[in-house]
């Protein structure tokens, strides 16, 4: 399929009762379960389905998949989440622990930095900042306790561009992923997956969403099935539109151009 198919109808079918032909709104906590042994199935993981919207919500798997179909990725690998920021935190301490470490870019969005900077090492995990600009910089930063190398294709503010190839290669070589947040320059201009990046993350809150209604996070990955989290058992209502619909393929060129210029 092209982008813009992507963008309209990636990773749904229509309700094959109603045939609509948007997206249902799944504002439920629960699911029905057709017998106690579906039940004992799904919480056994021998069966794919929906258990509590904790876990996953059809509304949000529609995103997941609308978004590993945009990166390349396989349709089950993305996981939704209620900020770019909680994506790439649920990332790195799902890779580290106390005492380990990851090497990280040093121009970053400023929630990322803070959460590198400040959260991170109080949880016992170092961050490393390195000069991106010279991918070597992650080779000599590179320890036995690191677990992670982390970039933006783009950063934000700075716009300094990551050669991604090289620091993917620099990953490969120590057995390491590399984590890509690909907010700024979206599938549209770039797929890390396709250079040699192993995760991607995506602060959907920016060109992504692009009409500033919505505030959610996605990472693209191959680990997990698909999650969301909000303040109550239901479908976070910030994430409500972004699930529905992406922004129109021709106003996220225009944004992504006019940046630019």
């Amino acid at each position: 399929m092209k982008l813009e198919t992507i963008c309209l109808h990636g990773g749904t079918q229509p309700d094959p009762v109603t045939l609509a032909r948007a997206v249902p709104v799944y504002r439920t906590s629960s699911f029905v379960f057709r017998n106690t042994e579906h039940a004992a199935n799904l919480f056994a993981l021998r069966e794919l389905g929906n258990i509590y919207t904790r876990l996953m919500n059809p509304t949000t798997d529609v995103l997941e998949k609308r978004v590993c179909l945009l990166e390349g990725a396989p349709e089950p690998a993305g996981l939704a989440h209620a900020s770019g920021t909680a994506a790439i935190f649920n990332t790195v301490i799902n890779l580290a622990a106390a005492g380990d470490n990851i090497v990280s870019a040093r121009n970053l969005y400023g929630g990322t930095y803070t959460q590198f900077n400040d959260i991170l090492p109080a949880l016992g995990i170092q961050v490393r900042f390195v000069d991106s600009n010279h991918p070597e910089n992650f080779a000599a930063a590179i320890d036995a306790k690191t677990r992670a190398l982390f970039c933006e294709s783009v950063s934000n503010p700075a716009l300094e561009i990551t050669d991604i190839e090289a620091v993917a290669d620099i990953a490969r070589s120590h057995g390491l992923p590399l984590i890509v947040d690909s907010t700024f320059s979206t599938p549209y201009l770039t797929k890390p997956l396709d250079h040699g990046a192993h995760i991607v993350v995506h602060s959907a809150t920016k060109y992504m969403d692009g009409h500033a209604t919505s505030l959610g996070g996605v990472e693209s990955l191959v680990e997990h099935r698909a999650s969301v989290e909000g303040p109550e058992s239901a479908t976070p209502p910030d994430l409500l539109r972004m699930s529905v619909g992406l922004e129109d393929t021709a106003d996220l060129i225009s944004d992504i151009e006019q940046a630019l210029a």
